[in-house]
Parts: structure tokens; sequence; C-alpha cells
């Protein structure tokens, strides 16, 4: 076996043997819930009877999305998502709901959504107004007549709980989340206000039946997909964010209650792949917060769609025979290359979505990217990815990766640190 060779199978064996399966009561998750909890305590007032409402907490992102636990830290902060008990999203053209789960207020708003000019962007326009009858168990609606002080077309509440006089001390982070470092314990926390849409949308109609050659999602994961609908969320296309109307009232259709299904439907080598993307992403300051800049940047959800193609258009054996994470990173950052010379990443759900442009700078990327071969990858995790987790280990461990020769016997002494913790298995 050649000298590359060997490095890359001790960096593949040494990141698959230092990803556990997550604990049930992690500090991440355990903060969600809290966060979730505190949330179900505010009781904003109705706007049209002075009742109290509830908000409906989801916790999102990396805390939901994955069941893997790296030695590297891989949560950054906790993001929620919540929705108002009294407010409902319906595709438009669709008949208003007569039944609607027990957490819905007995007063509930629906928003038809609208398509914007630009896809995956949506306006949302009050046009019905739901009561509901214990009697007959159901709702009954009313169309919504327009007021001359308030307007049809919703508008961005980044301050939502603030908009309600509850009392509670937030400031405003990435994008529509809001950031409340009041109640942080360890993670800062996003909450991402949005409209809950119970139906699949129809800008992404074609998702659930497209034809899949490998199985990938299997039809019980579309199913779930499926039933679970959507969210909008108050944001604007980076395009629009400097018009006057377009930046306040155009929103984005989410799919993150999709994503959390479909991420931790994926096979271990999966998510460990997806982690270990972003970290190199991230350590090579290649990504940023898309929603924070008029200048087109790679942020984690573009690893993400990228991912999630890999998932579906690749086979169950590209993933798993010969098992190489090196070789497996490296092809996946050469065809995000492709992506970025060519303008294009395709939305994962809706068709004719482009998650970048021409108004993107990538040339410095895609420059960088193209460059990157097994060998200096295989590098880059030694140096990088095993040196960091090296120095998390007691002064005996950590001085065993002085040289990459020594990897292998460091790779054993980490496994016997982890007696007691579930380790994953690879061989399906």
């Amino acid at each position: 076996m050649s000298d590359e060779s060997t490095v890359e199978e001790v960096v593949t064996s040494f990141i698959l043997n230092t990803c556990r399966l997550r604990p049930q009561f992690t500090k991440p998750a355990v903060e969600a819930v809290a966060d979730c909890v505190a949330l179900t305590t505010l009781h904003p007032r109705n706007d049209y009877e002075e009742e109290e409402v509830d908000y409906i907490p989801l916790t999102t992102g990396s805390v939901a999305e994955f069941y893997i636990e790296p030695m590297l830290p891989h949560i950054g902060d906790i993001d929620v998502m919540y929705h108002c008990s009294n407010e409902l999203a319906i595709p438009q053209g669709h008949p208003p709901p007569t039944q609607l789960p027990d957490e819905f207020h007995n007063f509930v708003e629906v928003l038809e959504i609208i398509d914007s000019h630009l896809t995956g962007y949506v306006y949302l326009e009050l046009r019905y107004l739901l009561f509901e009858c214990v009697d007959e168990g159901r709702y009954n609606a009313v169309e919504y007549e327009m007021e001359c002080d308030r307007p049809s077309y919703l508008v961005h509440r980044p301050n939502l709980i603030d908009r309600y006089n509850c009392g509670y001390s937030l400031k405003t982070g990435h994008g529509p989340a809001i950031y409340n470092p009041a109640y942080q314990i360890f993670l800062p926390v996003d909450r991402v206000p949005c409209v809950h849409c119970m139906m699949w949308p129809p800008e992404a109609a074609d998702w659930p039946t497209r034809h899949r050659n490998y199985g990938w999602p299997d039809s019980a994961t579309v199913d779930r997909v499926i039933s679970n609908g959507c969210d909008v969320v108050g944001v604007a296309h980076r395009q629009c964010r400097q018009h006057e109307w377009m930046g306040k009232h155009q929103w984005r259709l989410s799919f993150s209650r999709a994503e959390i299904v479909l991420l931790n439907s994926w096979m271990p080598v999966q998510q460990i792949v997806y982690h270990v993307l972003r970290v190199f992403m991230k350590t090579e300051r290649l990504t940023d917060s898309a929603d924070n800049s008029q200048v087109g940047t790679l942020s984690n959800y573009h690893i993400k769609t990228l991912m999630l193609w890999a998932c579906e258009l690749k086979p169950r054996t590209w993933w798993t025979d010969d098992l190489n994470l090196v070789r497996i990173c490296t092809e996946l950052l050469h065809h995000l290359t492709v992506w970025l010379i060519e303008a294009r990443c395709p939305h994962y759900f809706i068709n004719n979505c482009n998650l970048i442009d021409s108004s993107f700078n990538f040339e410095t990327i895609h420059s960088r990217l193209i460059s990157i071969s097994k060998s200096w990858l295989s590098s880059w995790f030694v140096n990088n990815y095993i040196r960091r987790c090296s120095q998390m280990c007691p002064h005996n461990v950590s001085r065993l990766f002085v040289t990459s020769v020594r990897l292998r016997n460091c790779r054993m002494r980490f496994q016997r640190l982890l007696i007691g913790d579930e380790t994953l298995h690879f061989t399906t």
C-alpha cells in the first residue's frame, strides 16, 4: 500500500471510529428543549379578540438533523422555528381547511401563498378568517374584507415577540432569526418566526414523484416529508432586500421539516461526510451566512444541497464499498466546483430554482476547490481535523500525533478512550 493510500485509510478509520451515536440528552439538545418550553410560556395577544394565543416551536438545524456525535464539536447554535397558533398558510387557490390540529387557536387567520417573480420566494395575503364551532367539530371560514388600517399582505416580523409586548428582550440575529442572549446557556439561540403550511407546496409538486434510480429517499420517507408540509419565513431574496415594498413583504419557502426527516434517514457515513465537509468549508473560510450579505456567498445550505443530491443520485455502493472518506469528499468538492463554474446550484425540492446566480463571485473559491487532490485533502485532514482532536486529549495521547506514521496506534488509543460509548458501524 502506498504512503498516500495509507494516510487516506488512517484518516477514514480515525474519523469513522471517533464518531459515535449521539447520546439522547446532549447539552445542545437539552438547551433546544428548554428554549422551546420557554417559547410555549409566552402568549401574545390576538389582534381581533384580545385573547392570548400560543407560539408553536420546532427545533431545526444541526441539533435536529444530526444523530452522530463527532469528536469535534459540530453544533454552533440552536435553531428554533416557531409560528403562532392563530395563523396558517395555504397554497394559492386552495380552499381553507375545516379541520385543524388541537394546537391551533379557535380563531385563525388564513394567509394565501402567492408566488413572486423569483422561484422559491412568495408573498402572504390574508384571505380567510376561521372560527371554530365546537358543537360542529369544525372550523367555519369567512373571506377577509380588507380594512383601511390593515394591509392584506403580511410584512416581515423579525421582532414578532416584541410586537406583542411580552416583556421579552430580544435582538435581531442572522437573516430572519431572532437571537436571544438572555436565555443562552451554552450556545446562542436563533429563533425564526414563520407561518406554517400544513400542505406540501405546489412549487415543489414534482419532488415526491420524480424518478429515483437508487431508492433514496424511499416511499415511506417521502410520505413522512409530505405529511409535514412546509413553512414560510420572513426573508426577501438578497436582490430584493433594498426594495421598499418587496424587502418587507417577500417571504421564502422553508423546507426545514423535510430536511430533518431526510437527514435522519441518511446512513452514518453520509452524516459524517456532511459533517467533515462543513468543517472543511468553515475552516478554510469558504462559507458564510448567505442571509447576512448582499454579495453572494456560499453557506452551509449549499453544502446540504450538495449532499441531498448526492444521496439521491449515487448508489449505496458509492458510499460503502471500499469506504474512503477522502475520496468521497474530494469528488463532492469537485462537483461543487462544477456548480460554481456553471453558476448553478439546483434547489433540491423546487424545480427551476437556482441557489446561486451570475451575481455571485466564486472565482477564488472554485479555483481553490478545483485544485484539491486526495493527497492534499488527506494532509489537510491530518493537520486540521485529527490534530485538532488530539488537542482535546490528555498529553500522553496527543503526543502520538507528532507524525502521521503513528496515527494507527493513536486511533487505537482513541477507541480505548471511548469504552462505554456506542460507536457507529459501516458494514451496511
